[in-house]
């Protein structure tokens, strides 16, 4: 045996027992820490585990063990640079832009914002970049690639900015008058002196509001006798609001007359549902 031979078997023992070392001192460690480096540095045990003890990959083993321990201690370790290992060309578009999207989550403040999953994406993503240069088990390939999409998304989702709850535009309060059979007047009304008192104590409260007036009619009776019969209706509630202290001019008065009935009913029906006036304020 040469010289040289010898030389390069001692090195190459030397290797493995440094390997090796690393590998056992990973296996027996229990990280603690920030959450975000516990994390990591458990990704990166259990991977170099998988490398050493399952696919008899010791030098790839050897190399997460060290980024395991690296974080372990506090080390900021970050994902493989593409650049490092010996990619397949058709791989490098769909990396580049996975490595892209994970730094840009990191540098946003995901190792405090959502640490587990960082770190999961993180190794997550280094497992594919390691499976991808060998590139001889497609099954690993595309198993680790989706767990780092998964880890991604949901690492997405995580830090997407809380949108404040948008309180809904207060809509009109409404208020209503029932009247009896071929009648306009308050007197002649089921309700009405009450609902103008409530009418008038909410107007207080809102502010000078702007109050809609719409007169209805039943069916029983002909079409236009009853759109007149609505706006008399509307008028009477009119001059009780005016009467009450709400200026004129912040009043407005229609009539339906038969056409939009509260309670839909045939031709000819006598309902007094639909003998009203609905009062709107805002």
């Amino acid at each position: 045996m040469s010289k040289f031979g010898l030389l390069g078997i001692v090195a190459a023992i030397g290797l493995l027992a440094g390997c090796a070392s690393n590998i056992e001192q990973v296996r027996n460690t229990a990280p603690v820490g920030p959450t975000f480096t516990e994390s990591l540095a458990r990704e990166y045990r259990d991977f170099a585990l998988f490398e050493s003890d399952q696919m008899y990959d010791w030098t790839d083993a050897n190399y997460f063990a060290r980024k395991g321990l690296a974080a372990e201690q506090g080390e900021v370790v970050l994902p493989e640079s593409l650049d490092a290992w010996n990619l397949p060309e058709e791989s490098l578009a769909d990396l580049q832009s996975g490595r892209a999207r994970l730094v840009g989550f990191l540098d946003d403040g995901a190792r405090d914002a959502a640490p587990e999953l960082a770190a999961r994406a993180q190794a997550r993503f280094d497992c594919w970049v390691e499976q991808q240069e060998e590139n001889h088990q497609p099954a690993h390939i595309a198993a680790c690639r989706e767990e780092f999409l998964a880890a991604l998304d949901a690492l997405q989702t995580a830090m997407a900015p809380e949108v404040p709850a948008v309180e809904p535009a207060a809509g009109p309060t409404e208020f209503r008058i029932f009247f009896e059979f071929d009648r306009y007047r308050l007197a002649d009304s089921t309700n009405g002196r009450q609902v103008v008192q409530d009418v008038l104590a909410e107007a207080r409260e809102l502010g000078t509001p702007s109050v809609s007036l719409i007169g209805h009619a039943d069916r029983a009776g002909p079409e236009d006798y009853n759109f007149a019969l609505s706006l008399r209706r509307a008028d009477a509630v009119r001059e009780a609001l005016i009467e009450g202290g709400i200026p004129a001019d912040r009043i407005t008065v229609s009539g339906r007359g038969e056409e939009d009935p509260l309670v839909p009913t045939e031709d000819g029906v006598a309902l007094q549902e639909n003998r009203r006036v609905e009062i709107f304020l805002q």
